[in-house]
């Protein structure tokens, strides 16, 4: 019996005892927990400190002010608003209904007195004013029929006279020649008042001719242009239709005064020649020397005001009727600060209350100076400024709830 050969199969490698246990995971020598909320902490504190860092040194853009030495010295007694109007302001219509030829008015144009604005349709006027020269022109030649007839009549007067008195003539043949004489004359008489009634006639035609030439009845500046070629105007209302009322508004810039109203209860602070100031809402930082010229003698009992008109000192180009204007009532001429100071006038944007004291933040080499000050009389948009700043100095006049004393700013380009 042979040997039988018994061959063992190599066993595998057991990996199960290299199983590590999960308790084993956590080694209980090495707490990571704390360490891990440190640097947690630690990034948070970063990131703090990085965003105070940008949000703090972030450069505001603010814009400036320079403040203006005052010169005019006097106190503000009263404020009040209005609008510019001119003294002369008019619609310009035709004196006749007719449709429209030719407009020569633009917005804007400067025109002359009598400078011809438009013209109407004149076919009719010329009509009637020919057919009145025929008429007078028919009557004249009939006159001078007339004259030559008298001229007739009277040498038969005298010639009857002549023949009556030598017997020859009877005294009715007589009657008879001086009766057409006396006819004649009265013809003629009648003729030459037919005459002049004819040249009445022509100049009552010769001014509806002239009447279709609308011409400007003043100097002054075209605001508006009312009427276009072909449209039909005429001098009353139409009653909702398509006719017009005027050709063109003009205004006489030379006439532009203040309107305003100001409340009854100080009207006795207002008197004609008195001192004001006026400020454009179109130029707020430009103050126009302005005297009062009357008060309207009549009050609005609705609005309990009363109407006063103040004119400049000096007209500008850059003053144009409704304008939106702030007038301030100027009173007696006023004493220097007591503290021996200069006034000067700073817009009322640059003036912010902090903890009960007005102040300013005052530009100065890139940075802002919290600096206060004490506040004088204000006159429209502008702020005087009795004592704490100097003719020249620049304030802030934006963003001022985001400034601090020393911050670093940029101004606006």
């Amino acid at each position: 019996m042979s040997e039988a050969r018994i061959t063992e199969r190599p066993r595998s490698p057991d990996l199960s005892g290299l199983k590590i246990d999960e308790r084993q995971r956590r080694d209980p020598r090495r707490p990571r927990g704390p360490r891990v909320f440190a640097v947690v902490l630690a990034a948070a504190i970063i990131a703090t400190a990085a965003a105070v860092f940008v949000f703090w040194e972030k450069t505001p853009v603010v814009e400036v002010a320079s403040a203006r030495a005052d010169q005019g010295g006097r106190p503000a007694l009263l404020n009040a608003s209005g609008y510019v109007t001119p003294r002369r302001r008019a619609t310009v219509a035709a004196k006749i209904t007719g449709r429209v030829n030719e407009v020569f008015a633009k917005e804007g144009m400067h025109v002359r007195q009598g400078q011809v604005l438009a013209r109407l349709d004149d076919a009719d006027a010329r009509a009637r004013l020919t057919s009145a020269v025929a008429d007078r022109d028919a009557t004249a030649a009939a006159l001078g029929d007339l004259r030559v007839n008298l001229a007739n009549a009277e040498r038969d007067r005298r010639r009857g006279e002549e023949l009556l008195k030598r017997r020859v003539m009877s005294e009715e043949e007589f009657d008879r020649a001086r009766t057409a004489e006396e006819s004649l004359r009265a013809r003629i008489n009648l003729a030459e008042v037919q005459v002049r009634a004819a040249e009445a006639r022509i100049r009552v035609a010769q001014q509806d001719l002239d009447n279709c030439t609308v011409r400007a009845p003043f100097a002054g500046v075209v605001v508006s242009k009312d009427a276009q070629v072909g449209e039909m105007v005429s001098p009353i209302s139409a009653g909702g239709g398509f006719t017009r009322t005027g050709i063109a508004t003009i205004v006489d810039m030379d006439s532009l005064e203040i309107e305003v109203d100001v409340n009854e209860s100080y009207i006795a602070r207002v008197t004609p020649g008195q001192p004001a100031t006026a400020v454009l809402d179109a130029y707020t930082d430009w103050q126009i020397p302005a005297r009062v010229r009357t008060v309207i003698p009549s009050a609005d009992r609705q609005k309990a005001t009363v109407k006063v008109r103040v004119a400049f000192d000096q007209l500008d180009p850059r003053i144009l009727p409704d304008m939106g204007v702030k007038v301030t009532f100027l009173g007696e001429e006023a004493g220097p600060p007591p503290d021996g100071g200069a006034r000067v006038r700073i817009p009322q944007a640059a003036v912010h209350v902090e903890g009960g004291s007005p102040a300013v933040f005052v530009y100065r080499d890139g940075r802002v100076e919290r600096r206060v000050v004490r506040l004088g009389q204000a006159r429209g948009d502008a702020q005087e400024v009795i004592a704490g700043l100097s003719d020249g100095e620049q304030v802030v006049t934006t963003r001022l709830g985001e400034l601090r004393d020393g911050q670093r700013i940029q101004l606006k380009r």
